[in-house]
């Protein structure tokens, strides 16, 4: 079993100039190709079918993506064009019928017990504003095309999330039991029958470190939690990504060791190319710095020659971002933008901008963000079989004609 340690989130790519430059021009022309490759239309699935569907691309019944062009000039993403990313179908509707009598299960404390919705209500209230990203956002971008969804930049939102600290459910039982490095959570999604458990369970275990920015949360963007999105109740792990953030959570088990589940000792590692996942490798867990533009975009058409308003997202993951810069010769000259919005916490992206004046032309934009600790987003992805954690610039940026 995995030994605790804080494992390393950046696999980045070294070489010569000559070799960035030319992971670079590859990176280019790797995203415009899946900016092309645009999946055909298709039904919003029964569960999620309060999305707008003009603002979404539904890849599968359990996997849907925000359209790179929707995300608009605001902090907060919509609940109604949010990407969902389910790892098992998503449980009957009867689940959210009774809200407050959902049951979750708290161990590896002084005093274990069961508890409602409807008691961790009084037990404290704490409102975080973070970004929910898929581990596998950025997929699309690499060469190697890793199975899986091909998400382009559209598996991740900004939400804001209102539940119980997990800190306070612990001091109200006791405190952590003595030995335990481990926090995990165990979704409550159906299993099919006649499986062995443990190969197809939503269980994962993070850091014991992250209880202390962790949630128990039942409102989402004002609301309650939607089935969609892991209502009634989902562990939120600020900083973390997605898998980790258990939806229908039946169980929250602070442990010695990490869960024995496929999906946490050989689902999300990062695999060198041509391998398998295995419990030596790193866990996807925590995200690093990423940014990218949303405006303008290919999809949108050929904005005017003159003034520009050239606009993104930036997040830090566990950080806060401190700047961003954004190019329009594909990171050939950098220009500092200007972060715009509200300062919604650490967890949250910004928004930037940069006014550019833009001749008629061909233009490759390009943002690249810098955390307050002065991690700076890489040009390169960190090549890995399944496709995690591109932060890539390169792979991110857009191919603009002015006309």
């Amino acid at each position: 079993m995995q030994q605790p340690t804080s494992l390393p989130r950046r696999h980045l790519l070294a070489g010569s100039a000559s070799a960035l430059a030319a992971a670079g021009l590859a990176s280019f022309q790797s995203q415009a190709m899946a900016q092309a490759a645009a999946p055909a239309a298709k039904p919003l699935p029964g569960y999620a079918s309060f999305k707008n569907a003009d603002a979404v691309i539904v890849h599968s019944s359990t996997t849907i993506e925000t359209k790179r062009s929707a995300f608009g000039s605001s902090v907060v993403t919509p609940t109604n064009q949010l990407y969902v990313r389910n790892n098992l179908p998503t449980p009957p509707e009867s689940i959210v019928a009774d809200r407050d009598a959902w049951p979750v299960q708290i161990d590896g404390v002084k005093k274990p017990r069961q508890l409602t919705v409807r008691e961790l209500k009084t037990m404290g209230l704490e409102t975080v504003t973070m970004v929910l990203q898929c581990s596998g956002n950025g997929r699309a971008f690499f060469p190697s095309k890793p199975s899986g969804t091909q998400w382009t930049v559209g598996a991740a939102g900004c939400v804001v999330w209102s539940g119980v600290p997990v800190r306070d459910v612990v001091k109200a039982l006791g405190g952590v039991a003595d030995g335990m490095v481990y926090m995990t959570g165990t979704g409550g999604e159906v299993l099919p029958a006649g499986l062995d458990p443990k190969s197809v369970i939503v269980e994962r275990s993070v850091p014991l470190a992250a209880l202390e920015d962790a949630l128990l949360a039942w409102e989402m963007n004002g609301e309650p939690v939607s089935l969609a999105h892991g209502g009634p109740l989902r562990l939120i792990v600020p900083g973390y990504t997605g898998v980790n953030n258990i939806k229908y959570i039946k169980q929250l088990a602070f442990t010695a060791k990490e869960s024995e589940a496929h999906i946490m000792s050989h689902g999300y590692r990062i695999s060198p190319p041509g391998s398998k996942g295995d419990p030596s490798q790193p866990s996807v867990q925590e995200m690093s710095v990423k940014s990218w533009i949303n405006s303008p975009i290919p999809e949108d058409g050929n904005p005017a020659a003159g003034t520009v308003q050239i606009q993104g997202v930036a997040f830090g993951g566990m950080n806060a971002v401190k700047g961003v810069e954004v190019s329009i010769d594909g990171g050939k000259t950098w220009k500092q933008a200007r972060l715009v919005g509200p300062d919604m916490g650490k967890f949250a992206w910004r928004q930037f901008v940069l006014q550019a004046q833009l001749p008629k032309g061909t233009y490759q934009l390009a943002s690249r963000a810098t955390d307050v600790k002065g991690n700076v987003q890489p040009e390169t992805r960190g090549e890995n079989q399944s496709g995690y954690n591109n932060t890539s610039w390169a792979d991110h940026a857009v191919t603009v004609t002015v006309a």
